[in-house]
């Protein structure tokens, strides 16, 4: 189903049918990824409550528009809240994973009254440091330009040689060619727009808003992802309230390639409620 959020049209997957009586958890994925990463999720959890996974702008189903101004924290929290008011009035729970981490940050930032709960996995609140948001801005650019310039082919292979993602060798080839595939079949204005409109560089860092969201925030960070491990063990300090668990034997993305402990995880949190 795709719903017109101020003219750009957001796509949005539910397997299941929904039942307006049951609470909603919205799902947001990661760069180059789409709505339909989250079904191997879905299939693994029980029919307590409605989920609901959004295409983000530029990604899956949804618009890829040709302007950056579409891709601005302001204008996709701004679409999520379109979304998020057309399905229910009530309060939703939302997990973002890395990417789709940083827009749900943001979202309970700005919108923490929408919100039951938050799930962040392997997120982070930006980059405090101005120089290190200048550089980290400039590469995300000269990303851009890659992809602009390559056919996606040629970037999904390099984004995913990329260390953070060392850890999905362990997938067979037919796997790994798979996901691929699915990344490949995205779009290039959306991807480059993505990094121009909200990459780490650009993204306004949030880490002063942290203890102003008050939700119980559970923050999901894989073992071997030492990184986002250490960024999630000092940004549990600063929120309101605040877990971490770390799944063992996981790298960067924790519900691919240990689904069953990031269920298990995700499930315990939303029995607390």
């Amino acid at each position: 189903m795709k719903l017109d959020a101020n003219g750009v049209k957001i796509n949005i997957e539910h397997p299941k049918e929904i039942d307006k009586a049951k609470d909603y958890v919205l799902f947001l994925h990661g760069f180059t990824g789409c709505a339909e990463d989250w079904f191997p999720v879905f299939e693994q959890l029980p029919d307590k409550y409605n989920y609901i996974a959004l295409d983000i702008v530029g990604h899956g189903k949804s618009d890829a528009p040709g302007s950056a101004s579409n891709y601005s924290i302001e204008s996709i929290v701004n679409q999520i809240k379109f979304v998020k008011d057309h399905l229910t009035p009530n309060k939703v729970f939302l997990l973002g994973y890395s990417m789709g981490g940083r827009i749900a940050l943001c979202y309970a930032s700005v919108y923490p009254d929408d919100l039951k709960g938050l799930i962040l996995e392997s997120a982070s609140a930006g980059i405090k440091n101005d120089e290190e948001r200048q550089k980290r801005y400039e590469e995300d650019l000269k990303l851009a330009e890659f992809i602009e310039t390559h056919t996606l082919e040629e970037f999904i292979e390099m984004w995913n040689d990329q260390e953070l993602f060392n850890t999905q060798r362990r997938f067979s080839n037919d796997k790994l060619k798979k996901i691929k595939k699915k990344k490949a079949s995205g779009s290039k204005i959306g991807y480059a727009n993505s990094l121009k409109g909200f990459s780490t560089g650009i993204m306004p860092p949030v880490h002063d808003k942290l203890k102003k969201i008050p939700l119980k925030t559970l923050l999901i960070t894989g073992e071997l992802d030492s990184k986002f491990t250490g960024i999630n063990a000092r940004l549990s300090k600063r929120f309101f309230k605040a877990k971490h668990k770390i799944v063992r034997n996981s790298g960067h993305n924790t519900h691919l390639e240990e689904s069953k402990r990031f269920i298990e995880i995700v499930l315990n949190y939303l029995g607390q409620f």
